[in-house]
């Protein structure tokens, strides 16, 4: 692997490597990986490869099990659909209760994770753009003032990430103004609205996912 000209931390240039295998199918699902042989294949140091194994793990890409190392995540698309299907009711009522909530500090808050997560979908970076995916429902469900929502949604967030992973081809750019959307629901505090939007954006997700599985 060359860094060349390019202007990002090595950590980002290898996370991207490692991206690009799975999507290969050169590192196939249930693969484990060992930051050693990924350091002198991708001619690094092992703490790199540590620090992408970690920000890819926020992706659902990877799957770290303690005591055991770190895997290709296993993809189930039924699986996937049944959990998106409970994320779905419980980000709507969240949305929904983020608008009657709506403060200027939450807007911005979405608004720097739209900007950012829609720029790192252009240069292809996808760990910060599922950083910033991440981000923007956390920003949602802090807003709706229910910590019950985001204890239950926790759980499910990291398999059900896997999915922006695997659909950013085709998502990118559409999810970001999907998001934007809901946003605009919640700034101008129209409870129905926001739910009505992020129930439209779920759905998608899940469309595209069955899609995606040839169902």
């Amino acid at each position: 692997m060359s860094v060349g000209t390019d202007h990002r931390t090595l950590r980002e240039l290898v996370a991207d490597a490692i991206i690009q295998r799975i999507q290969r199918g050169e590192l196939e699902p249930g693969t484990r990986l060992y930051e050693d042989k990924l350091a002198a294949e991708l001619g690094v140091s092992r703490n790199p490869v540590r620090e992408s194994i970690r920000a890819l793990e926020a992706t659902g890409l990877i799957e770290v099990i303690p005591r055991r190392g770190a895997y290709v995540a296993e993809i189930d698309h039924n699986d996937l659909c049944q959990l998106l299907e409970v994320r779905q009711i419980l980000e709507s009522h969240a949305a929904e209760l983020a608008a009657r909530n709506c403060t200027d500090e939450i807007v911005a808050r979405l608004d720097h994770c739209i900007a950012d997560g829609s720029d790192a979908s252009q240069r292809e970076d996808l760990v910060r753009a599922a950083q910033r995916h991440r981000e923007f429902h956390l920003a949602i469900e802090d807003a709706s003032g229910n910590r019950y929502i985001g204890d239950t949604v926790g759980p499910l967030r990291q398999r059900t990430e896997l999915v922006f992973s695997m659909l950013s081809d085709q998502r990118s750019m559409l999810s970001w103004e999907e998001h934007r959307r809901i946003r605009d629901a919640i700034a101008a505090g129209d409870p129905e609205l926001a739910r009505q939007r992020t129930l439209e954006h779920m759905a998608g997700v899940i469309d595209d996912l069955a899609r995606s599985a040839g169902r």
